[in-house]
């Protein structure tokens, strides 16, 4: 047994403490590498396919031919919902949060599939196929009732980015906007032990069911400090106004001390890989629909934040240039997160699977503050 008197340090929020050991990704913040089971993201952007990725990311390898066929004929069935789940998000509040809805519902599926096998790869590949698939069916079908319609079908013949496209609107998308969009579910599938992928192995070492693995990291991503910042980087654009205006507002970000949206991370020191391919993707599709004035604030923006901030390794992360390229896709800006969580849950699962290959239920320590050896106080003697 490890001896719990040894003095150890306290470091906030984990800082640079390794949690777990993965061969799933690899990121390397001084340098700006980002790699999926070894392969750069620049190379899965350009070559891959989000259902591909996902099948490297949970099983260790790109797939063959067949492989990738059988994964993808078996993810298109599992994309529609049972009639109960669609009843239970029709009770949903409108007001309510897309996060709050996906958690829910996610959660929701352990109540149907409640069998629990987790020393069985059947069991295990079955779990990733529904949640894989239907998360994104989760995510449209809300969207359309809290405006009181009715979820819109998944549709067969297409493939997974571009189905979702069309559950938002009913319109089969153009070719290039449904790859650009598979890329930027590629690009937001894995990040190595960031916060919502923390919370998923924790909840996975208890050996519970990964519905509920899914439910808990889909909550902690739903904080502000994890997934909100791309719906934030559009909200500075705005108030921002023009380009004139974006070296007052830098300069006054800066007196103030205050976190300037779509900027910093906590390992990339300079700028985000993921960041400079979503500013390329932003740009094509200005070229095939048409321009967004607000690029033009957001070139000046990373511009003066890297003048002033660069020296302390602020750059511009994969938050910046996202909600330009979504809002282009027709995607309203509340389903942001979700989007994220869509992408993400490859890693999520990913993740969840080699943790049960070696688990180990997390329970660490703490550095206690408090007083010691108290005497009872009778409640009559005691005064506020």
């Amino acid at each position: 047994m490890s001896d719990l008197s040894i003095p150890c340090e306290y470091r906030p929020g984990l800082e640079n403490i390794p949690a777990a050991q993965s061969s799933i990704s690899y990121v390397d913040g001084k340098k700006g590498i980002l790699e999926y089971r070894g392969i750069p993201i620049g190379e899965l952007a350009a070559n891959s396919t989000f259902l591909e990725t996902t099948y490297l990311l949970i099983w260790g390898q790109l797939p063959t031919l067949q492989e990738l066929t059988a994964f993808e004929d078996e993810i298109r069935p599992h994309r529609r919902l049972k009639y109960q789940v669609r009843d239970m998000m029709k009770c949903f509040p409108e007001t309510g949060h897309a996060m709050d809805a996906l958690q829910t519902s996610a959660a929701a599926l352990g109540l149907f599939y409640a069998r629990r096998a987790l020393d069985d790869p059947d069991y295990i590949r079955q779990a990733v196929v529904r949640l894989v698939a239907k998360i994104p069916t989760m995510v449209a079908a809300f969207h359309q009732m809290r405006k009181g319609n009715d979820p819109i079908s998944p549709k067969d013949n297409l493939d997974y980015g571009a189905n979702f496209l069309y559950m938002l609107t009913e319109r089969q998308p153009h070719p290039l906007a449904a790859r650009i969009f598979d890329i930027c579910l590629t690009l937001h599938a894995e990040h190595t032990m960031n916060t919502s992928t923390f919370s998923s192995i924790i909840t996975a070492s208890t050996l519970t069911d990964p519905y509920a693995v899914i439910a808990s990291a889909v909550g902690t991503l739903a904080g502000p400090l994890h997934g909100g910042a791309t719906e934030e980087v559009l909200e500075v654009l705005s108030e921002i106004g023009s380009v004139k205006n974006v070296r007052p507002y830098v300069e006054k970000c800066i007196e103030k001390e205050e976190k300037i949206p779509g900027f910093g991370h906590r390992i990339y020191k300079i700028k985000d890989p993921r960041a400079t391919i979503l500013q390329k993707l932003a740009e094509q599709l200005f070229e095939q629909t048409s321009y967004d004035p607000d690029y033009d604030i957001a070139l000046e923006l990373e511009k003066v934040v890297t003048e002033k901030l660069g020296h302390k390794g602020v750059y511009a992360n994969v938050d910046f240039y996202s909600g330009l390229v979504y809002r282009k896709l027709g995607i309203p800006s509340e389903l942001f997160a979700p989007v994220f969580a869509m992408a993400r849950v490859a890693g999520w699962l990913a993740h969840w699977k080699e943790q049960l290959a070696v688990n180990r239920i997390f329970r660490p320590t703490q550095v206690y503050t408090g007083d010691h050896d108290l005497s009872y106080v009778p409640l009559e003697q005691r005064v506020s």
